[in-house]
């Protein structure tokens, strides 16, 4: 593997760690939906930077994606200010328009000459082969700067995020402190439109943040979570890109990215599908045994949890009826003592 294929693999893992870890507060705040808007505003920005410049120029595109995203924000703050129209609506209609004139950049600049040179193709899904040094260098200076920033913020973006009154009681900037997060939002979704492309950069924001809110209940380490889930997906989708030639970064990234979110939406230890499904069946077996106990008989719609607990040893059947074994009976003492228990240390904790 040559010096430059690592470089590119050091760059996007550096990319999906930042997305991840800012993308978990845009998941709480519930902007999800403006990464997404940033994403497809800032394809005008870059179309009109080469216009400009006539070269292909990786920070040029940046300053114009960086610009037109920030126009898309102050349009979208502006409907939602002096009309009744709702965020998302104004989100939904900023992203159109800016897209389409995008769009409309982009294929001007293809009919002439020079449009085959300019790599703007490559920022509709995102092809990190296309990376030259000074290229990788830049975005993965301005990734280790971000994911810096989200750890010397730690504190401040939390308290923003779940109890922005207390914040401003003890003195923060809130607003500062959210036009700080809205920069970071943007910058993430801005870097990485050469990798990953405006159309599918909103995903790499969210998915590892989702896939990570699966797995705990505490903020930082689902923050470290996300980063990790997006620097996998980075590294995973680009050595998929590089199997093919021609193969899009992006969407390549974005699958990984999903299938790590499916395996934690299924087998997440606690949140997770299959383990929800696993204590549910385990507390209506508990149900079904408890009502054997207490009232010799059980609901009709409990009778398929039966077998399962009869190839277990706690229940047995004779003459068409069901009993106790002196294992379920156990277990069944067993579960009520523990519930008085609880009972009792909740009742001292509340006095």
């Amino acid at each position: 593997m040559d010096a430059n294929v690592q470089w590119v693999f050091t760059s996007t893992f550096l990319l999906g760690l930042a997305s991840g870890m800012i993308g978990s507060f845009a998941l709480l705040k519930k902007q999800s939906l403006l990464g997404d808007a940033m994403a497809h505003a800032a394809l005008p920005g870059v179309c009109l930077a080469f216009l400009l410049y006539k070269e292909k120029s990786l920070f040029l595109f940046f300053i114009g994606a960086a610009l037109s995203g920030l126009l898309a924000t102050f349009f979208i703050q502006q409907i939602v200010r002096f009309t009744r129209v709702k965020e998302d609506t104004a989100i939904g209609l900023v992203l159109s328009v800016f897209f389409g004139i995008g769009i409309v950049l982009l294929t001007f600049i293809n009919q002439h000459s020079q449009g085959n040179q300019s790599g703007i193709n490559d920022f509709l899904f995102g092809q990190a082969a296309s990376l030259i040094e000074s290229d990788v260098k830049m975005l993965s200076a301005v990734a280790l700067t971000l994911i810096a920033l989200i750890a010397l913020f730690f504190k401040e973006f939390k308290l923003i995020t779940f109890d922005p009154a207390f914040a401003r009681g003890l003195g923060l900037p809130v607003s500062l402190l959210n036009g700080v997060l809205m920069f970071l939002i943007v910058a993430v979704v801005v870097t990485g439109l050469q990798a990953v492309g405006v159309v599918l950069m909103s995903a790499l924001l969210i998915t590892p943040a989702l896939a990570a809110r699966y797995w705990t209940e505490e903020l930082g380490w689902m923050v470290v979570l996300a980063g990790l889930f997006g620097g996998l997906s980075g590294v995973i989708g680009t050595y998929l890109s590089t199997l093919a030639t021609g193969m899009p970064t992006g969407p390549l990234i974005i699958v990984a990215a999903t299938i790590l979110f499916l395996f934690s939406f299924l087998f997440a230890p606690k949140r997770g599908l299959l383990s929800k499904a696993i204590r549910l069946h385990r507390l209506r077996c508990e149900h079904v045994l408890k009502q054997l106990y207490e009232q010799g008989r059980i609901e009709i719609e409990d009778y398929r949890y039966l077998k399962w607990l009869e190839k277990r040893g706690f229940v047995c059947k004779e003459q068409e009826s069901w009993y106790l074994t002196e294992k379920g009976i156990k277990r069944v003492t067993r579960s009520q003592k523990n519930d008085i228990s609880q009972t009792i240390c909740r009742s001292e904790v509340s006095q």
